[in-house]
């Protein structure tokens, strides 16, 4: 059980499963007694747009909302939305960006390139994981969509939270409905690699 709370941002666009992973992180962290709240902040969700959730959670949570410079760990399921979220991270606070090594355009706009989104989190924080999340995902299952099952399945495995894998496993068997969930848990698994 952690000492302190973890602080969590998961940042990407509508129609990833954000929701989803917030609740399955939730869920996990209350099957381990810890006290938990969350938010989720998002504008045009359902056509694409930015959507960001807090997770918080830990012997004692007082509020869902995560504070500047405050994350403990940063998921991003897309490169360019990890840029949107320093605001919550600081190297003072040792956050860790977790990003799925995916680009996708901005429509009218000159893309980013991966080493100019590295070196811009690398202003907020000391630690980046680029995970091909999105790849593997279409690879082994077809399925880019599950990329962000298969990234907190990564940070369950290499301890990047303080959550039992088997826990976060259990709370997708719950969270997921039966029609997907040989194809999640095998997203997860899939993180252990």
């Amino acid at each position: 059980m952690p000492e302190e709370n973890f602080n969590i941002i998961i940042i990407g666009v509508g129609g990833q499963g954000l929701i989803t992973l917030t609740k399955i992180l939730a869920e996990a962290a209350l099957s381990e007694g810890l006290d938990v709240k969350t938010s989720e902040l998002h504008g045009l969700s359902q056509r694409g747009g930015s959507v960001e959730t807090m997770i918080r959670f830990g012997p004692r949570v007082y509020s869902p909302l995560v504070k500047q410079g405050g994350a403990d760990l940063v998921i991003a399921l897309e490169m360019h939305e990890a840029l949107r979220a320093c605001y919550y991270a600081s190297p003072d606070s040792k956050t860790i960006f977790l990003a799925n090594d995916s680009i996708k355009p901005i429509p009218s706009e000159k893309p980013l390139t991966k080493n100019s989104i590295i070196k811009d989190l690398g202003r907020f924080s000391l630690k980046t994981i680029l995970v091909p999340a999105t790849e593997i995902c279409q690879k082994e299952m077809n399925k880019e969509v599950l990329a962000g099952i298969y990234l907190i399945g990564f940070a369950a495995f290499k301890n990047l939270i303080p959550l039992k894998s088997s826990s976060v496993l259990r709370a997708i068997k719950k969270t997921i409905p039966e029609k997907h969930l040989e194809l999640n848990v095998k997203a997860f698994n899939l993180a252990q690699n």
